[in-house]
């Protein structure tokens, strides 16, 4: 990316803007990036601001330091005991995951170091994930006597069942080719191309009707956790709806034509 035209730094979140990227990078790289309450709450803040902004057309997700996220924050959770506290914890970070698959935006997590328990399960919740190769995943919990329950939620529609419960079963380490192969993220690249490779996909979603990309993701999401019948019910709603569209039209036009589109929803 080069200079933002906005920029905002928090202890939480560092935020860059420009020609309708936004990347939120979690600011705690000194610790690697845990997911803390506050950090959550700092998160969810974000995704409900660009939920509503139309300028916005891709969000990036990265993390500050030496490592993309290392999950909970362990220290606080134990100085919280209490059921109560606990729950509403897991309940507040359940939906800052979901509020990421329900922004009408692509979100791409940019991946490097590490991504355990829920920073692995915050890779899984994106819509696309870059690695660079030094990049490594795990679901730890088991090791430490906490098992990565709702961490699995993520990852186990991310990849086959049985590589789920390796990594949930066993807490060891998967390098960025086996969660390429596994189905984890889409793409791994040197360390040296990481930028260059998220904001190749960044040019090529950009290059699509904003409205369109918003309404397939919505659908998408929508049909894969229903069954056969459903999920074409459901799609044949949205594609009748698609149709509809003023980009749907022109897109047709221009491809019968023979001549670049103009978007109506860049």
């Amino acid at each position: 990316m080069n200079a933002p035209d906005k920029q905002l730094t928090t202890p939480y979140i560092a935020k860059e803007q420009q020609r309708g990227i936004v990347k939120l990078t979690l600011n705690r790289g000194e610790r690697f990036n845990p997911l803390s309450s506050q950090m959550i709450a700092a998160l969810q803040a974000e995704l409900d601001a660009l939920a509503h902004d139309a300028s916005a057309r891709i969000v990036i997700l990265a993390g500050a330091g030496r490592g993309f996220c290392a999950g909970h924050d362990l220290k606080e959770m134990r100085a919280h005991p209490e059921k109560a506290w606990q729950k509403k914890l897991f309940d507040d970070c359940s939906r800052m995951m979901l509020a990421l698959t329900r922004l009408p935006q692509p979100v791409i997590a940019r991946v490097h170091g590490l991504a355990t328990a829920a920073g692995c399960q915050l890779v899984s919740m994106c819509d696309l994930a870059i690695a660079s190769e030094e990049a490594r995943f795990a679901l730890p919990g088991v090791n430490i006597g906490v098992f990565c329950s709702t961490p699995a939620v993520g990852v186990a529609r991310n990849v086959a069942r049985k590589h789920a419960m390796e990594m949930l079963l066993t807490g060891d380490w998967v390098d960025a080719r086996t969660a390429l192969e596994w189905g984890l993220v889409n793409r791994v690249v040197p360390a040296g191309r990481l930028d260059a490779e998220v904001e190749r996909f960044c040019d090529a979603i950009c290059a699509k009707s904003a409205a369109v990309i918003g309404l397939g993701k919505q659908a998408f999401y929508r049909q894969i956790e229903q069954g056969l019948e459903g999920a074409y019910d459901a799609t044949s709603e949205t594609m009748a709806c698609n149709m509809l569209y003023e980009d749907a039209a022109e897109g047709m036009d221009a491809f019968l034509q023979k001549r670049p589109a103009a978007w109506r929803n860049k």
